[in-house]
């Protein structure tokens, strides 16, 4: 492009910009002539501004004191485990994240203003899930004014659940990928033919314009659900969004895609097949609780009191694969404490980033399997659990009591009446687990 070409837009540009301050002078002007024939009430000019941007969101001082110019830099050539702990990634994984969605959140300059660095975005939207802080408070730090932030925050959400979900959260449909996952459980937690345990939590909202008492729950506020299935190492093998805080993780389930595919085996769920040192086919199956109804292919522990020492051995099993998705949630917490906060974002836009804080989770753990492997619980050389360090800090709220029929079907308590011989036998008994059950003073 000539000068000649240059100067003839900027001279258009100008004459815009002269035509919109002409017709916004005449609409003032109509508006107090009319205020003036009503008399109704006293005739208030409006304030000329003082600036078009304040002084200290100028993209110079944005470059020279804004986080991202400054500060991450800093982080990012002098101490890298502050870079992590800042953005909950070391600098290779956020290029990385940069790089993959770049061209998804990169906006085109314009006359009027040059558009935001996409570095820049990705690291105050990361901020944002990291530490939950306004949209306000991040305007101070990165120097972007915070209804712009609320603009691209969920834009990055959106290009990192779309560039992501399908290769980091991928529901497993072939039973030799199942097989793999029960083989883990089995070998970390003693549950064979377990592929997978579930569980769900509120995350609080501000109650939406005109929504009456759709998303208020049992305990007190507004709440979204999130229902996740996770496997034997944290990571989220499918998850839920779209519930409301009404209701229970149990009737999620039962609305959701993954319980008529497990219905009708569609997720191809290896067949029936033989416990380990036993002979009797046994269906595979996910770990629940009382929330879920008993199925062939959704075992739970008995709830019911006075319970025989061969139930509660049951119940210790069973419980002890079930940890697994109590320590993923409340990794998924501590590291994006967005979650702890009362988001004040619409339902839509909440769901889109608890999506993207559980995208985030699945690539930590499959990148840095022991990146904060003191969070999560662990057990002494007796087999006692060792709490982790997320259990002493605020935690996801668990969702409340099964709303509606929640019966057990006939076959599914005889396979777990099965299984709670199993657990009591020499072929399918651990060494320790008498032990747990006592009281630590017998």
């Amino acid at each position: 492009m000539d000068l000649d070409d240059t100067e003839v837009q900027i001279a258009v540009a100008g004459s815009l910009w002269v035509i919109m301050e002409e017709e916004e002078e005449n609409m003032r002007q109509d508006a107090i002539s009319r205020q003036e024939s009503d008399g109704s009430r006293q005739v208030r000019s409006r304030r000329p501004r003082r600036w078009w941007v304040r002084p200290w969101l100028h993209a110079e001082r944005r470059l020279q004191y804004g986080h991202y110019h400054r500060l991450m830099e800093e982080l990012r050539y002098e101490d890298a485990t502050s870079f992590q702990n800042f953005l909950r990634m070391d600098p290779a994984m956020f290029d990385e994240l940069l790089s993959r969605i770049s061209s998804r959140i990169t906006k085109h300059d314009t006359f009027l203003r040059r558009a935001l660095d996409p570095g820049l975005k990705l690291a105050a939207a990361l901020r944002h899930l990291v530490s939950g802080d306004s949209y306000s408070s991040l305007a101070y730090d990165f120097r972007v004014r915070g209804n712009t932030i609320s603009v691209f925050v969920p834009d990055i959400c959106k290009a990192i659940v779309e560039e992501y979900k399908n290769e980091i959260i991928p529901c497993p449909t072939t039973q030799d990928e199942w097989l793999a996952i029960a083989s883990e459980f089995e070998q970390k937690w003693n549950v064979p033919h377990a592929c997978g345990a579930i569980d769900g939590k509120h995350v609080a909202i501000k109650k939406p314009p005109r929504s009456g008492s759709l998303f208020y729950n049992y305990k007190g506020f507004f709440s979204i659900v999130l229902i996740g299935l996770v496997d034997a190492n944290y990571r989220f093998l499918w998850i839920d969004v779209g519930g409301d805080g009404t209701m229970s993780d149990g009737q999620i389930f039962n609305e959701s895609e993954l319980k008529e595919c497990l219905e009708d085996n569609s997720i191809n769920l290896p067949p029936p097949d033989h416990l380990p040192n036993d002979d009797r086919n046994i269906p595979y199956f996910l770990l629940g609780d009382d929330a879920f109804a008993l199925r062939t292919f959704m075992m739970k522990p008995y709830f019911k009191r006075q319970l025989t020492d061969e139930e509660r051995i049951f119940n210790y099993r069973i419980s002890r694969g079930r940890r697994v998705v109590e320590n993923a949630f409340g990794i998924l917490a501590s590291r994006w404490q967005v979650l702890l906060s009362t988001m004040q974002q619409h339902p839509e836009t909440v769901r889109l980033i608890v999506e993207t804080c559980v995208c985030l989770h699945n690539i930590m753990r499959m990148r840095y399997p022991t990146l904060q492997t003191f969070a999560m619980d662990t057990e002494n050389e007796d087999h006692e659990m060792v709490p982790g360090q997320w259990r002493h800090n605020a935690n996801m709220h668990d969702l409340g009591t099964v709303v509606g029929h929640n019966r057990a079907t006939i076959i599914a308590k005889k396979q777990r009446e099965y299984l709670k011989h199993y657990f009591n036998s020499p072929a399918g008994s651990v060494p320790w687990q008498e032990r747990m059950i006592r009281p630590r003073n017998q």
